[in-house]
């Protein structure tokens, strides 16, 4: 995402013409006539550059890494208003070939990455130029990670007192009764009041469109003319919303596990679809474990693993393991396994020692880590505040309750999970955007990749198709079979080599192109080891 200078910051800048569609309801928060608040900030931003230096202590990064600052609107509708800061972080080009250290690679500028979240801190990013699947593409470019607004070192927002963060042992009915569902209710009802105590009327401007408008920003500092960019998860979202807005701005883009951008999907439709596409991966998982079930021992059928998961829930309802792991941690460690199956291994451990009576490997994978209190409760806070924002939800309980009894008859592992998750959304005391029209004519934007998992449930494949229909040009890159939430750099060589070639190169496949899976994880622990253990 770095260097090469603008040749004209502000001749540059100014000949974006900016297009979206107008705020719904109430207005849209920085205005969207308030995107030509982008320039001033963005030609600001190119002038000052960013001062990379030493990060500090409490980063505890290795000394290849720099970190910096960049300054963006709280409010676009008035750029030259309060200003927020935003953390950065760096690890320059190698320019050395990975196979020939004596080679020289020409360097292609910044690539800047965006984890996803809401809420996730992209500030660690550089130091994947260490993985060999990334060196490479580390030689090329400088490898720029950040801290969206409201995240880790950004203006970090806060809905409640970190302590209370982690409640010990949680339920997690799969179908929860009327006073249940009332004392969640409340819940949520407290926790948006919270998220307006702690940040104020600065709440509203915490939103997709503002994480875009930054995005402009932090190109312009980086001194970058054009941006290479790459998205995972939610980053392929407000992507796009960037890509619809600043065509004439992008040279690459990545959108990896893409969200399914049509404005009647955000928010509340695609959590509806998320929870129908984690029953499947559940499934998955779960016939992965019967076919090692000389392993663990958990059932040789999806059938029979899911008895011994839901005899392991009864179990943790009537005594949390170490007082601290109950029915609602260990969905949220099995929820995990549902994004990556490198977590496949450890959890099917973790549940057959916990049945037959060795609780330490549940508790250590399931348990709340409470030194992360802090963190964890940032990125839930930002993560509420950018969906709740970014779009309108049903605000009668009855509209969730309909959708949601219906849908967990279906899919109960993750639908009521999900609705609590996003239930503050219903109360939420700031106004709401109408979402961006994310779109793109022939000609407006350079041809971009988008990878997808076929069967990916934190992002499902429909959203793929999705934003490939949307952005004209875009090629789409599919591990068939395959479900990881998150695909670039992975163990797959196929979908690595058309990264590579994209963004190394400029090359594309063709208009949609196809990679067989990649290899199902092993077993964590060998029938023979197992046997040998004692009292096993």
């Amino acid at each position: 995402m770095r260097a090469a200078a603008l040749h004209s910051a502000a001749g540059a800048l100014l000949l974006t013409t900016l297009s979206a569609v107008p705020a719904g309801g109430a207005p849209n928060p920085g205005g969207l006539s308030g995107s030509s608040g982008v320039v001033p900030a963005a030609v600001r931003a190119a002038a000052k550059g960013v001062d990379f230096g030493k990060c500090s202590a409490a980063q505890d990064l290795p000394g290849s890494m720099q970190c910096g600052t960049v300054s963006v609107p709280l409010d676009y509708a008035a750029p030259n208003g309060k200003q927020i800061e935003l953390t950065v972080s760096r690890v320059r080009a190698t320019q050395r070939d990975p196979h020939n250290s004596k080679r020289r690679v020409p360097r292609q500028g910044a690539l800047v990455f965006n984890p996803g979240g809401p809420g996730g801190s992209g500030l660690y990013f550089p130091l994947i130029g260490l993985l060999p699947e990334w060196k490479r593409i580390g030689a090329a470019y400088d490898l720029v990670g950040y801290d969206p607004r409201g995240v880790g070192r950004s203006a970090p927002l806060s809905c409640q007192d970190p302590k209370r963060f982690f409640k010990g042992p949680a339920p997690a009915p799969e179908h929860p009764s009327e006073s249940y569902k009332r004392e969640r209710i409340a819940q949520a009802k407290a926790y948006a009041r919270g998220c307006a105590k702690r940040s104020g009327s600065a709440l509203r401007h915490y939103n997709s469109l503002n994480n875009a408008r930054d995005l402009d920003v932090l190109r312009a500092a980086l001194g970058e003319e054009r941006l290479t960019f790459m998205g995972a998860s939610y980053g392929t979202y407000f992507g796009s919303v960037y890509a619809t807005l600043f065509p004439s701005h992008v040279r690459r883009m990545v959108f990896d596990a893409a969200v399914n951008p049509d404005p009647a999907q955000i928010w509340y439709r695609n959590n509806l679809d998320q929870s129908a596409a984690f029953e499947s991966r559940w499934t998955d998982f779960r016939e992965w474990i019967a076919r090692h079930d000389d392993v663990y021992g958990l059932g040789g059928t999806a059938e029979a693993v899911l008895a011994s998961y839901e005899r392991a829930r009864a179990r943790l309802a009537a005594e949390p393991a170490g007082g601290k792991v109950g029915p609602g941690q260990l969905q949220g460690a099995f929820l995990q396994a549902g994004y990556y199956d490198d977590y496949w291994p450890a959890r099917a451990q973790a549940l057959s020692e916990y049945l037959r009576g060795d609780p330490e490997q549940l508790i250590a994978q399931a348990g709340p880590v409470r030194e992360a209190a802090v963190e964890a409760e940032n990125a839930n806070a930002a993560y509420t505040a950018v969906e709740c924002n970014d779009a309108s939800w049903p605000t009668d309980w009855k509209v969730w309750d309909r959708d949601n009894t219906r849908l967990a008859r279906v899919a109960p592992f993750e639908t009521w999970d999900n609705v609590w998750a996003n239930l503050p959304c219903a109360y939420w005391p700031a106004p709401r955007q109408q979402p961006v029209d994310v779109r793109t004519g022939p000609g407006e934007l350079p041809p971009t990749l988008i990878l997808a998992a076929e069967r990916d449930a934190a992002a499902p494949y429909a959203g793929a198709l999705e934003m490939h229909r949307r952005l004209t040009g875009s090629v789409l890159v599919t591990e068939r079979d395959a479900g990881t939430h998150g695909i670039a750099g992975g163990p797959n060589r196929c979908v690595n080599g058309h990264l590579e070639a994209y963004l190394l190169e400029g090359r594309l496949p063709g208009r949609r192109a196809a990679c067989a899976p990649h290899p199902e994880p092993e077993p964590a622990v060998a029938p023979a080891e197992r046997a040998a253990r004692p009292g096993r």
